[in-house]
């Protein structure tokens, strides 16, 4: 029988060169045993002296995936941690898979060690409080934590805090050993450290914003202690707060009912009020007809597309205009407002409309279709084009609004808005640019919808689509002062 004693403080390298010298002599794992020095007297006894580093034998199979799994399991207060390595590591001589079986007991259970130290160490770099006391020297703050951690984690964790802690000096102490850092090198010890003694005015600050980020409503105890175990509370200023909050919480709620406001968001009233059969939205006879045709409109349900919109989207603009610009269905930004051409599109379309000095407040801007229709990505509302039978049911509030304005020229902004004027399918470049004749001597011009040139993706491309676009709107000013001088 071997008998193997260490430190066992979570340094790796102890254990590694034993390891080393045992494999060499073909050691077996039922033929050692590994003991903690000063076993029998004082658990932490003085360092052994240091051992020259013994080569591994030929032929050893030593993974990457064992050393990594190793470092972080010797870290563990488990007192079988010594030996459950050993039998891996002399397993893998002739299970060269072994690590890769989960179901393996003792698979398991180095992966439990594991899970165990990295929740430690999180715990650590979560629940530490850094306390200022006098500084050494003048340029540096100074400060000082007490952590209790169940594993011998200090040396493994330090590099966090003095990657986030550069500019100050610090010094953490635990049972289980310290760090420190000055600024220019970084120490630790597996001795056990004294708690210092240190209170500064961060402990209120603390307390400050643990109480404000507080919610009452959302007290899940069992949670709570889970995420921040009762061992930690002691260390941590905020959490002598924790008993009186938990205690409060269901009078803070019913506080905070008291207080809410007593009118829903607007969002929330849009959508509630297309399930309320809208009662109050039989339009007045007393209204002018675009506004009772807009009223009417804000309930209808004549296709599926009403169920997922915010609301109906109308046109807007004079009710004598002119010129009337018809586009494909409203975006997002329009389905959330309730207002035509507003958003990225219709910032395009504004733009080529001021070029052509055509007077955006002295013409009517409206949709072939008039609920928005999406698919969702996430939290995101990605357009989707209306079917056919989509655009069929909206082309009777087309035609009423054209009725209503009866606009001179009308303006089809894209292939959909072209199928809701005329009833027929076909290519924009087909049509485009060509006065196309109405009922009433009515003239229709087609051009791109403003969209469109937003999704292309070459930049050369986008310009010319945006440079054709405004010629086409200038096309239209043109047309509009022919038809007003004759």
């Amino acid at each position: 029988m071997r008998t193997v004693t260490l430190e066992g403080r979570g340094a790796f390298d102890e254990w590694r060169d034993a390891a080393r010298s045992l494999l060499a002599d073909r050691v077996t794992p039922d033929q050692v045993r590994w003991q903690l020095s000063g076993e029998g007297g004082d658990l932490f006894g003085a360092l052994l002296p240091e051992k020259t580093p013994v080569e591994a034998p030929s032929g050893t199979v030593v993974p990457k995936g064992f050393i990594e799994a190793a470092e972080a399991a010797i870290c563990h207060s488990d007192p079988d941690r010594f030996s459950l390595l050993y039998r891996i590591l002399w397993r893998l001589q002739g299970e060269r898979a072994l690590l890769q079986v989960s179901s393996d007991p003792e698979v398991a259970d180095l992966t439990r060690l594991i899970k165990n130290v990295r929740r430690d160490s999180h715990k650590m770099k979560a629940f530490v409080r850094f306390r200022e006391v006098e500084a050494v020297q003048a340029e540096r703050r100074r400060f000082v934590a007490w952590f209790e951690p169940d594993h011998f984690i200090v040396a493994r964790t330090a590099g966090f805090f003095q990657r986030r802690f550069t500019d100050m000096d610090w010094l953490i102490a635990t049972p289980k050993g310290s760090a420190a850092w000055n600024g220019q090198e970084l120490k630790t010890s597996h001795e056990p450290a004294l708690r210092p003694e240190a209170e500064d005015e961060t402990d209120e600050l603390w307390r400050t914003y643990f109480a404000n980020i507080f919610n009452p409503a959302r007290v899940k105890i069992r949670a709570m202690q889970s995420e921040m175990p009762k061992k930690y509370w002691k260390n941590m200023p905020e959490a002598s707060l924790i008993p009186d909050l938990i205690a409060g919480a269901e009078r803070r709620v019913a506080e905070m009912a008291e207080r809410q406001a007593s009118q829903p968001p607007a969002f929330h009233e849009r959508l509630q009020a297309q399930w309320r059969g809208r009662e109050d939205s039989e339009p007045s006879a007393d209204l002018p007809p675009l506004e009772q045709l807009r009223q009417e409109a804000a309930g209808c349900t004549r296709c599926p597309l009403h169920c997922h919109a915010t609301q109906t989207v109308f046109g807007e603009g004079p009710g004598d205009a002119e010129i009337m610009f018809v586009g494909e269905q409203p975006g997002d930004t329009e389905d959330l407002a309730g207002r035509p051409f507003i958003g990225p599109a219709g910032q395009v379309f504004d733009e080529a409309v001021a070029a052509a000095r055509i007077d955006r407040s002295q013409v009517y801007v409206t949709n072939a279709v008039k609920h928005f229709k999406y698919e969702r990505r996430g939290k995101r509302r990605i357009h989707m084009r209306p079917d056919a039978g989509e655009v069929a049911h909206c082309r009777w509030w087309v035609a009423k609004e054209i009725e209503i304005i009866w606009p001179r020229i009308v303006v089809a902004l894209g292939a959909t808005a072209y199928l809701s004027l005329t009833g027929e399918s076909r290519p924009i470049a087909e049509v485009r640019g060509m006065p196309i004749p109405m009922q009433d001597n009515r003239i229709l011009l087609v051009t791109t919808h403003p969209s469109a040139i937003l999704r292309m993706p070459d930049p050369d491309l986008k310009a010319r689509s945006l440079a054709a676009f405004r010629s086409d709107l200038a096309d239209v000013k043109r047309l509009h002062e022919t038809l007003a001088a004759s």
